[in-house]
Protein backbone atom coordinates (compact mmCIF):
# COMPACT_ATOMS: atom_id res chain seq x y z
CA UNK A 1 0.00 0.00 0.00
CA UNK A 2 1.69 3.67 -0.74
CA UNK A 3 -0.90 5.07 1.73
CA UNK A 4 -0.59 2.96 5.00
CA UNK A 5 -4.21 2.02 7.16
CA UNK A 6 -5.74 0.39 9.44
CA UNK A 7 -8.85 -1.09 8.64
CA UNK A 8 -12.14 -2.53 10.66
CA UNK A 9 -11.67 -5.72 8.63
CA UNK A 10 -9.07 -6.24 6.75
CA UNK A 11 -5.20 -6.04 7.18
CA UNK A 12 -2.64 -5.49 4.87
CA UNK A 13 -0.65 -8.41 3.53
CA UNK A 14 2.69 -9.23 4.94
CA UNK A 15 5.37 -10.52 3.49
CA UNK A 16 5.16 -14.07 5.55
CA UNK A 17 1.83 -14.46 3.69
CA UNK A 18 3.25 -13.62 0.43
CA UNK A 19 5.84 -16.14 1.02
CA UNK A 20 3.29 -18.68 2.26
CA UNK A 21 1.08 -18.24 -0.72
CA UNK A 22 4.10 -18.69 -3.30
CA UNK A 23 5.17 -21.94 -1.51
CA UNK A 24 1.58 -23.61 -1.42
CA UNK A 25 1.20 -22.63 -5.09
CA UNK A 26 4.53 -25.19 -5.59
CA UNK A 27 5.19 -24.85 -9.27
CA UNK A 28 2.30 -22.56 -10.54
CA UNK A 29 3.35 -19.31 -11.41
CA UNK A 30 2.51 -16.49 -8.46
CA UNK A 31 2.22 -12.87 -9.78
CA UNK A 32 2.04 -10.43 -7.31
CA UNK A 33 0.47 -7.01 -8.36
CA UNK A 34 -0.04 -3.38 -7.24
CA UNK A 35 1.06 -0.86 -5.15
CA UNK A 36 3.68 -3.60 -3.67
CA UNK A 37 5.75 -2.89 -7.45
CA UNK A 38 6.97 0.00 -6.08
CA UNK A 39 8.39 -1.61 -2.81
CA UNK A 40 7.39 -2.98 0.25
CA UNK A 41 7.14 -1.40 3.67
CA UNK A 42 5.47 -2.39 6.93
CA UNK A 43 4.26 1.10 8.42
CA UNK A 44 4.42 4.81 7.21
CA UNK A 45 8.03 6.31 9.05
CA UNK A 46 9.79 3.78 6.96
CA UNK A 47 11.07 3.04 3.44
CA UNK A 48 9.42 0.54 1.04
CA UNK A 49 12.52 -1.63 -0.03
CA UNK A 50 12.70 -3.72 -2.79
CA UNK A 51 12.22 -7.43 -2.15
CA UNK A 52 12.58 -10.94 -3.98
CA UNK A 53 10.70 -13.99 -2.67
CA UNK A 54 11.41 -17.42 -4.69
CA UNK A 55 8.13 -18.33 -6.88
CA UNK A 56 7.46 -15.01 -7.12
CA UNK A 57 6.73 -12.77 -10.22
CA UNK A 58 6.51 -9.12 -9.68
CA UNK A 59 3.68 -7.23 -12.39
CA UNK A 60 6.32 -4.17 -12.72
CA UNK A 61 3.97 -2.81 -14.84
CA UNK A 62 -0.28 -3.21 -14.30
CA UNK A 63 -0.84 -6.89 -13.26
CA UNK A 64 -3.85 -6.32 -15.60
CA UNK A 65 -2.04 -6.27 -18.72
CA UNK A 66 0.55 -8.63 -17.69
CA UNK A 67 -2.05 -11.47 -16.56
CA UNK A 68 -3.93 -10.85 -20.31
CA UNK A 69 -0.56 -11.54 -22.41
CA UNK A 70 -0.08 -14.47 -20.21
CA UNK A 71 -3.19 -15.88 -21.20
CA UNK A 72 -2.49 -15.41 -24.78
CA UNK A 73 -5.50 -16.92 -26.66
CA UNK A 74 -7.61 -19.81 -25.84
CA UNK A 75 -5.30 -22.37 -27.08
CA UNK A 76 -2.16 -21.07 -25.63
CA UNK A 77 -0.58 -19.89 -22.28
CA UNK A 78 2.76 -17.99 -22.55
CA UNK A 79 5.59 -18.13 -19.68
CA UNK A 80 5.45 -15.51 -17.52
CA UNK A 81 9.25 -14.53 -17.91
CA UNK A 82 8.99 -14.29 -21.59
CA UNK A 83 6.31 -11.15 -21.17
CA UNK A 84 7.20 -8.08 -21.66
CA UNK A 85 5.69 -5.99 -19.65
CA UNK A 86 3.75 -3.07 -20.01
CA UNK A 87 1.00 -0.64 -18.51
CA UNK A 88 -2.77 -0.99 -19.63
CA UNK A 89 -3.81 1.47 -22.48
CA UNK A 90 -7.66 3.38 -21.95
CA UNK A 91 -8.92 1.37 -24.56
CA UNK A 92 -7.98 -2.02 -22.61
CA UNK A 93 -9.47 -0.68 -19.42
CA UNK A 94 -13.05 0.07 -21.06
CA UNK A 95 -13.12 -3.26 -22.83
CA UNK A 96 -12.07 -5.55 -19.12
CA UNK A 97 -14.12 -3.20 -17.08
CA UNK A 98 -17.29 -4.08 -18.96
CA UNK A 99 -16.75 -7.65 -20.02
CA UNK A 100 -15.44 -8.20 -16.32
CA UNK A 101 -18.13 -6.43 -14.21
CA UNK A 102 -19.41 -10.01 -13.54
CA UNK A 103 -16.68 -10.89 -11.22
CA UNK A 104 -18.20 -8.82 -8.14
CA UNK A 105 -20.15 -11.63 -7.56
CA UNK A 106 -17.65 -13.78 -6.24
CA UNK A 107 -16.78 -11.25 -3.59
CA UNK A 108 -17.95 -12.44 -0.10
CA UNK A 109 -19.74 -9.25 0.44
CA UNK A 110 -22.19 -9.11 -2.11
CA UNK A 111 -23.92 -7.28 -3.48
CA UNK A 112 -22.61 -4.59 -0.69
CA UNK A 113 -19.23 -3.87 -2.79
CA UNK A 114 -17.66 -0.37 -3.21
CA UNK A 115 -16.53 -0.39 -6.76
CA UNK A 116 -14.05 2.28 -7.38
CA UNK A 117 -14.17 3.50 -10.99
CA UNK A 118 -10.84 4.92 -12.39
CA UNK A 119 -11.26 7.86 -14.05
CA UNK A 120 -7.21 9.14 -14.81
CA UNK A 121 -3.64 8.06 -13.74
CA UNK A 122 -0.79 10.34 -13.68
CA UNK A 123 -0.66 13.77 -12.38
CA UNK A 124 -0.18 16.97 -14.42
CA UNK A 125 2.19 18.58 -12.31
CA UNK A 126 5.51 19.09 -14.44
CA UNK A 127 7.25 18.96 -10.92
CA UNK A 128 5.97 16.63 -8.26
CA UNK A 129 5.66 16.52 -4.21
CA UNK A 130 8.76 14.33 -3.46
CA UNK A 131 7.60 11.66 -1.69
CA UNK A 132 4.85 11.03 -4.62
CA UNK A 133 4.62 7.50 -6.56
CA UNK A 134 1.58 9.05 -8.93
CA UNK A 135 4.83 10.30 -11.83
CA UNK A 136 5.74 6.58 -11.81
CA UNK A 137 2.09 6.36 -14.04
CA UNK A 138 3.54 8.82 -16.15
CA UNK A 139 1.36 11.72 -17.70
CA UNK A 140 -2.70 12.45 -17.35
CA UNK A 141 -4.61 9.70 -19.44
CA UNK A 142 -8.04 10.00 -19.17
CA UNK A 143 -11.05 7.65 -19.51
CA UNK A 144 -13.55 8.47 -22.13
CA UNK A 145 -16.67 9.54 -20.63
CA UNK A 146 -18.63 6.91 -22.02
CA UNK A 147 -16.50 4.39 -21.27
CA UNK A 148 -16.62 4.81 -17.67
CA UNK A 149 -20.83 5.28 -18.07
CA UNK A 150 -20.11 1.88 -19.86
CA UNK A 151 -18.52 0.27 -16.90
CA UNK A 152 -21.48 1.73 -14.55
CA UNK A 153 -23.82 0.02 -16.41
CA UNK A 154 -22.25 -3.17 -16.42
CA UNK A 155 -21.20 -3.09 -13.03
CA UNK A 156 -24.94 -2.20 -12.07
CA UNK A 157 -26.45 -4.66 -14.05
CA UNK A 158 -24.62 -7.37 -12.44
CA UNK A 159 -26.02 -6.06 -9.02
CA UNK A 160 -23.49 -3.33 -7.75
CA UNK A 161 -24.94 0.11 -5.67
CA UNK A 162 -22.04 1.46 -4.14
CA UNK A 163 -19.65 3.60 -6.48
CA UNK A 164 -16.63 5.76 -5.52
CA UNK A 165 -14.88 8.14 -8.01
CA UNK A 166 -11.38 7.06 -7.30
CA UNK A 167 -8.18 6.26 -8.34
CA UNK A 168 -7.07 10.14 -9.63
CA UNK A 169 -4.98 12.46 -7.58
CA UNK A 170 -7.28 14.56 -7.85
CA UNK A 171 -10.97 14.36 -9.36
CA UNK A 172 -11.34 17.90 -10.04
CA UNK A 173 -8.84 18.05 -13.25
CA UNK A 174 -10.26 15.01 -14.37
CA UNK A 175 -10.16 16.41 -18.20
CA UNK A 176 -8.74 19.60 -17.16
CA UNK A 177 -7.22 21.61 -19.75
CA UNK A 178 -3.21 22.19 -20.25
CA UNK A 179 -2.95 26.06 -20.44
CA UNK A 180 0.84 25.89 -20.12
CA UNK A 181 1.08 26.97 -16.14
CA UNK A 182 1.68 24.81 -13.09
CA UNK A 183 -1.82 23.46 -12.59
CA UNK A 184 -4.54 22.54 -15.26
CA UNK A 185 -7.45 24.21 -15.59
CA UNK A 186 -10.79 22.45 -14.83
CA UNK A 187 -13.37 21.53 -16.93
CA UNK A 188 -17.01 22.07 -15.20
CA UNK A 189 -18.97 20.30 -17.81
CA UNK A 190 -16.74 17.24 -18.52
CA UNK A 191 -17.38 16.46 -14.65
CA UNK A 192 -20.81 17.56 -15.08
CA UNK A 193 -21.26 14.48 -18.26
CA UNK A 194 -19.48 12.28 -16.26
CA UNK A 195 -22.13 12.59 -12.64
CA UNK A 196 -24.83 12.91 -14.82
CA UNK A 197 -24.17 10.21 -16.95
CA UNK A 198 -23.73 8.07 -14.36
CA UNK A 199 -27.14 8.88 -12.30
CA UNK A 200 -28.93 7.91 -15.77
CA UNK A 201 -27.03 4.54 -15.98
CA UNK A 202 -27.34 3.79 -12.33
CA UNK A 203 -30.81 5.47 -11.43
CA UNK A 204 -31.42 3.25 -8.47
CA UNK A 205 -27.50 3.35 -6.48
CA UNK A 206 -27.24 3.81 -3.12
CA UNK A 207 -23.42 5.63 -2.97
CA UNK A 208 -21.81 7.83 -5.30
CA UNK A 209 -18.83 9.13 -3.47
CA UNK A 210 -15.64 10.49 -4.80
CA UNK A 211 -11.75 10.85 -3.07
CA UNK A 212 -8.92 13.18 -4.01
CA UNK A 213 -9.06 17.00 -4.66
CA UNK A 214 -6.21 19.31 -5.07
CA UNK A 215 -6.67 21.80 -2.47
CA UNK A 216 -4.49 24.35 -5.16
CA UNK A 217 -6.52 23.21 -7.88
CA UNK A 218 -9.72 24.77 -6.07
CA UNK A 219 -7.54 27.98 -4.59
CA UNK A 220 -5.92 28.65 -8.41
CA UNK A 221 -9.87 27.69 -9.85
CA UNK A 222 -12.15 28.89 -7.65
CA UNK A 223 -15.08 29.85 -10.59
CA UNK A 224 -14.90 25.96 -12.09
CA UNK A 225 -14.19 24.20 -8.94
CA UNK A 226 -17.14 25.51 -7.47
CA UNK A 227 -19.39 24.56 -10.43
CA UNK A 228 -18.15 21.01 -9.89
CA UNK A 229 -18.57 21.17 -5.99
CA UNK A 230 -22.05 21.88 -7.02
CA UNK A 231 -22.21 19.15 -9.66
CA UNK A 232 -21.16 16.78 -7.56
CA UNK A 233 -23.45 18.02 -4.73
CA UNK A 234 -26.65 17.69 -7.01
CA UNK A 235 -25.78 14.09 -8.32
CA UNK A 236 -23.57 12.13 -5.83
CA UNK A 237 -25.33 10.51 -2.41
CA UNK A 238 -24.23 12.67 0.78
CA UNK A 239 -21.51 11.60 3.33
CA UNK A 240 -19.13 12.69 0.38
CA UNK A 241 -15.22 13.40 1.21
CA UNK A 242 -13.16 15.38 -0.69
CA UNK A 243 -9.65 14.32 0.38
CA UNK A 244 -7.04 16.91 0.12
CA UNK A 245 -3.44 16.54 0.14
CA UNK A 246 -2.43 19.62 2.28
CA UNK A 247 0.88 17.58 3.56
CA UNK A 248 2.29 20.62 5.53
CA UNK A 249 1.40 24.36 6.91
CA UNK A 250 4.87 25.02 6.83
CA UNK A 251 6.23 27.10 4.22
CA UNK A 252 9.76 26.08 4.53
CA UNK A 253 8.27 21.98 4.36
CA UNK A 254 6.11 22.91 1.40
CA UNK A 255 8.91 24.72 -0.59
CA UNK A 256 11.65 21.87 -0.19
CA UNK A 257 9.00 19.25 -0.77
CA UNK A 258 7.59 20.78 -3.57
CA UNK A 259 4.23 20.64 -2.45
CA UNK A 260 1.05 21.43 -3.62
CA UNK A 261 -0.33 24.40 -2.08
CA UNK A 262 -0.01 27.25 0.65
CA UNK A 263 -2.03 27.21 3.50
CA UNK A 264 -3.66 29.99 2.84
CA UNK A 265 -4.58 28.07 -0.32
CA UNK A 266 -5.97 24.93 1.56
CA UNK A 267 -7.77 27.14 4.15
CA UNK A 268 -9.48 28.43 0.77
CA UNK A 269 -10.53 25.68 -0.45
CA UNK A 270 -11.84 24.33 2.77
CA UNK A 271 -13.93 27.34 2.40
CA UNK A 272 -15.28 26.69 -0.68
CA UNK A 273 -16.00 23.43 0.06
CA UNK A 274 -17.89 24.07 3.02
CA UNK A 275 -19.81 26.91 1.64
CA UNK A 276 -21.37 24.21 -1.31
CA UNK A 277 -21.50 21.31 0.59
CA UNK A 278 -22.03 21.87 4.37
CA UNK A 279 -25.99 20.94 4.82
CA UNK A 280 -26.83 18.19 5.96
CA UNK A 281 -28.00 15.36 3.46
CA UNK A 282 -30.43 12.01 3.39
CA UNK A 283 -28.00 10.07 5.36
CA UNK A 284 -27.58 12.11 8.40
CA UNK A 285 -24.28 13.83 7.32
CA UNK A 286 -23.14 16.95 5.32
CA UNK A 287 -23.66 16.21 1.77
CA UNK A 288 -19.82 17.26 0.67
CA UNK A 289 -16.87 18.21 3.25
CA UNK A 290 -13.23 18.55 3.10
CA UNK A 291 -10.27 15.93 4.50
CA UNK A 292 -7.25 16.92 5.02
CA UNK A 293 -4.20 15.16 4.86
CA UNK A 294 -0.76 15.59 6.44
CA UNK A 295 2.59 14.10 6.54
CA UNK A 296 5.48 14.58 8.72
CA UNK A 297 9.12 13.21 7.89
CA UNK A 298 9.62 15.12 4.71
CA UNK A 299 12.88 17.88 4.31
CA UNK A 300 13.31 20.71 6.11
CA UNK A 301 10.57 19.19 8.93
CA UNK A 302 11.36 20.65 12.13
CA UNK A 303 9.67 21.39 16.02
CA UNK A 304 8.19 24.50 14.24
CA UNK A 305 6.20 22.17 11.63
CA UNK A 306 4.24 20.81 14.48
CA UNK A 307 3.33 24.24 16.07
CA UNK A 308 2.23 25.43 12.63
CA UNK A 309 -0.11 22.00 11.54
CA UNK A 310 -1.33 22.29 15.03
CA UNK A 311 -2.23 26.05 14.76
CA UNK A 312 -3.63 25.69 11.15
CA UNK A 313 -5.87 22.54 12.31
CA UNK A 314 -6.95 25.07 15.04
CA UNK A 315 -7.96 27.65 12.86
CA UNK A 316 -10.33 25.46 10.77
CA UNK A 317 -12.06 24.55 14.12
CA UNK A 318 -12.04 28.00 15.62
CA UNK A 319 -13.47 29.91 12.55
CA UNK A 320 -16.54 27.29 12.42
CA UNK A 321 -15.76 25.27 9.18
CA UNK A 322 -15.72 21.42 8.92
CA UNK A 323 -13.60 18.77 8.16
CA UNK A 324 -14.79 15.32 7.69
CA UNK A 325 -11.54 13.69 8.16
CA UNK A 326 -7.94 14.99 9.23
CA UNK A 327 -5.56 12.00 8.14
CA UNK A 328 -2.02 12.07 10.05
CA UNK A 329 0.96 9.66 9.02
CA UNK A 330 4.88 9.69 8.39
CA UNK A 331 5.75 9.85 4.81
CA UNK A 332 6.62 5.86 3.49
CA UNK A 333 9.81 6.42 1.31
CA UNK A 334 9.37 5.07 -1.96
CA UNK A 335 12.94 4.27 -4.48
CA UNK A 336 13.47 6.45 -6.82
CA UNK A 337 11.02 9.35 -5.27
CA UNK A 338 13.13 12.45 -4.83
CA UNK A 339 12.51 12.39 -0.71
CA UNK A 340 14.32 8.69 -1.51
CA UNK A 341 17.88 10.36 -2.45
CA UNK A 342 17.65 12.41 1.14
CA UNK A 343 15.66 11.14 3.41
CA UNK A 344 16.69 8.10 5.83
CA UNK A 345 13.22 7.05 7.54
CA UNK A 346 14.98 4.86 10.01
CA UNK A 347 17.06 8.05 12.05
CA UNK A 348 13.94 9.37 11.55
CA UNK A 349 14.50 11.84 14.63
CA UNK A 350 10.59 13.51 15.04
CA UNK A 351 9.13 10.11 15.66
CA UNK A 352 8.19 10.67 19.25
CA UNK A 353 6.77 14.46 18.30
CA UNK A 354 4.42 13.14 15.98
CA UNK A 355 3.04 10.56 18.30
CA UNK A 356 2.56 13.33 20.57
CA UNK A 357 1.41 15.60 17.71
CA UNK A 358 -0.63 12.87 16.57
CA UNK A 359 -2.80 12.44 20.50
CA UNK A 360 -3.10 15.99 20.83
CA UNK A 361 -5.01 16.50 17.29
CA UNK A 362 -6.90 13.64 18.21
CA UNK A 363 -8.19 14.96 21.58
CA UNK A 364 -8.01 18.75 20.92
CA UNK A 365 -9.42 18.89 17.13
CA UNK A 366 -10.63 15.25 15.73
CA UNK A 367 -13.13 14.83 19.17
CA UNK A 368 -14.94 18.37 19.06
CA UNK A 369 -14.99 18.29 15.12
CA UNK A 370 -16.66 15.56 15.39
CA UNK A 371 -19.45 16.66 17.38
CA UNK A 372 -19.90 19.71 15.34
CA UNK A 373 -20.26 17.44 12.29
CA UNK A 374 -22.23 14.74 13.96
CA UNK A 375 -24.23 16.14 16.72
CA UNK A 376 -25.84 14.07 19.74
CA UNK A 377 -29.15 13.07 18.33
CA UNK A 378 -28.42 12.76 14.58
CA UNK A 379 -29.72 10.02 13.05
CA UNK A 380 -27.60 8.19 10.43
CA UNK A 381 -28.89 5.57 7.94
CA UNK A 382 -27.82 2.84 6.96
CA UNK A 383 -25.00 1.58 8.94
CA UNK A 384 -23.91 -1.76 8.12
CA UNK A 385 -23.24 -4.25 11.19
CA UNK A 386 -19.36 -5.30 10.05
CA UNK A 387 -18.18 -6.95 14.08
CA UNK A 388 -18.88 -7.87 16.78
CA UNK A 389 -16.57 -7.65 19.73
CA UNK A 390 -18.73 -7.26 22.90
CA UNK A 391 -20.00 -4.13 20.64
CA UNK A 392 -21.51 -3.88 17.60
CA UNK A 393 -19.17 -2.35 15.15
CA UNK A 394 -20.59 -0.91 12.01
CA UNK A 395 -20.33 2.06 9.17
CA UNK A 396 -21.97 3.39 6.33
CA UNK A 397 -21.15 2.31 2.97
CA UNK A 398 -18.96 5.82 2.14
CA UNK A 399 -15.77 6.86 0.34
CA UNK A 400 -14.32 7.98 4.51
CA UNK A 401 -16.81 5.94 6.58
CA UNK A 402 -17.53 7.00 10.30
CA UNK A 403 -17.07 4.04 12.82
CA UNK A 404 -19.79 3.48 14.93
CA UNK A 405 -19.85 2.08 18.18
CA UNK A 406 -23.51 0.06 19.34
CA UNK A 407 -23.24 -1.22 23.17
CA UNK A 408 -25.29 -4.77 21.99
CA UNK A 409 -25.03 -7.30 20.02
CA UNK A 410 -26.48 -7.01 16.74
CA UNK A 411 -26.68 -9.60 13.65
CA UNK A 412 -24.13 -8.60 11.38
CA UNK A 413 -24.30 -7.60 7.87
CA UNK A 414 -27.12 -6.61 8.56
CA UNK A 415 -28.29 -2.09 7.90
CA UNK A 416 -29.54 -0.23 10.49
CA UNK A 417 -30.18 3.63 11.02
CA UNK A 418 -28.45 4.77 14.38
CA UNK A 419 -28.88 7.56 16.54
CA UNK A 420 -25.69 9.26 17.67
CA UNK A 421 -25.31 9.60 21.51
CA UNK A 422 -21.62 9.79 22.07
CA UNK A 423 -18.32 10.17 20.97
CA UNK A 424 -14.64 8.43 21.10
CA UNK A 425 -11.82 10.42 19.98
CA UNK A 426 -12.51 9.53 16.05
CA UNK A 427 -16.07 8.03 16.36
CA UNK A 428 -19.67 7.31 17.32
CA UNK A 429 -21.35 5.38 20.09
CA UNK A 430 -24.95 5.33 18.98
CA UNK A 431 -28.12 2.82 18.82
CA UNK A 432 -30.19 1.73 17.02
CA UNK A 433 -32.90 4.34 15.75
CA UNK A 434 -36.10 4.02 16.54
CA UNK A 435 -35.41 2.08 19.58
CA UNK A 436 -38.05 -0.14 20.74
CA UNK A 437 -38.33 1.09 24.56
CA UNK A 438 -40.71 -1.48 25.64
CA UNK A 439 -38.46 -5.09 24.50
CA UNK A 440 -34.64 -3.50 23.71
CA UNK A 441 -31.65 -4.46 25.55
CA UNK A 442 -31.48 -2.48 29.30
CA UNK A 443 -27.98 -1.34 28.29
CA UNK A 444 -29.02 0.84 24.56
CA UNK A 445 -31.44 2.51 26.57
CA UNK A 446 -28.56 4.24 29.17
CA UNK A 447 -27.39 5.75 26.07
CA UNK A 448 -30.34 7.45 24.35
CA UNK A 449 -29.41 11.07 24.17
CA UNK A 450 -30.40 12.46 27.78
CA UNK A 451 -31.28 9.40 29.77
CA UNK A 452 -28.45 8.68 31.83
CA UNK A 453 -28.01 5.54 34.59
CA UNK A 454 -30.73 6.90 37.08
CA UNK A 455 -32.98 7.28 34.94
CA UNK A 456 -32.52 4.41 32.20
CA UNK A 457 -32.85 1.95 35.42
CA UNK A 458 -36.35 4.21 36.00
CA UNK A 459 -37.50 3.10 32.58
CA UNK A 460 -36.79 -0.49 32.75
CA UNK A 461 -38.09 -0.88 35.75
CA UNK A 462 -42.03 0.54 34.41
CA UNK A 463 -41.49 -1.13 31.02
CA UNK A 464 -44.09 -1.87 29.19
CA UNK A 465 -44.99 2.06 28.34
CA UNK A 466 -48.59 2.02 25.57
CA UNK A 467 -47.43 5.21 24.18
CA UNK A 468 -45.76 8.64 24.44
CA UNK A 469 -48.31 10.02 26.64
CA UNK A 470 -47.36 6.95 29.37
CA UNK A 471 -43.81 7.33 29.16
CA UNK A 472 -43.87 10.50 29.49
CA UNK A 473 -46.77 10.40 32.95
CA UNK A 474 -44.38 7.77 34.37
CA UNK A 475 -40.75 9.16 33.97
CA UNK A 476 -39.85 12.80 34.24
CA UNK A 477 -37.20 14.72 31.73
CA UNK A 478 -38.03 11.97 29.08
CA UNK A 479 -38.67 14.79 26.68
CA UNK A 480 -35.59 15.20 24.73
CA UNK A 481 -35.79 11.53 24.46
CA UNK A 482 -39.19 11.25 22.72
CA UNK A 483 -38.30 11.06 19.25
CA UNK A 484 -35.82 8.76 18.80
CA UNK A 485 -37.97 5.93 20.42
CA UNK A 486 -41.02 3.88 19.42
CA UNK A 487 -43.37 1.58 21.29
CA UNK A 488 -44.04 -2.28 20.16
CA UNK A 489 -45.69 -4.58 22.81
Amino acid sequence: MTVPGKYLRGIPINLSEINDIAHAATSRPVILGGPIRLGYGTQGGSKADDFDLPGLMLALKDIEALTYDILGSKSSFHNPESIPQRSRSTVEIARWSVKGAFVIKQHPDYPHVMCELETFRGCGRPDHCSFCTEPFYGDPDFRDITDIISEVDSLYHNGARYFRIGRQSDLFSFMAKDTGDELLRPDPKAIERLYKGIRKTAPQLKVLHMDNANPGTIAAFPDECEKIARTIVQYHTSGDVAAMGMESADPSVIKANNLKAMPEDVLDAIRLINRIGSARGKNGLPELLPGINIIHGLKNETPETFRLNFAFLKNILDTGLMVRRINLRQVMVFPDTPISKENNMDQYQYHDQFIKFKKKVRKKIDHPMLKRVVPIGTVLKDVMCEVYNGITFGRQFASYPLLVGIPSKLPTGRFVDITVSGYGQRSLTGVPYPLDINNTDPKLIYYLPGIGKKRAHTIIGKRPFIDQKDLYDKVEGIEETLPYIEFRD
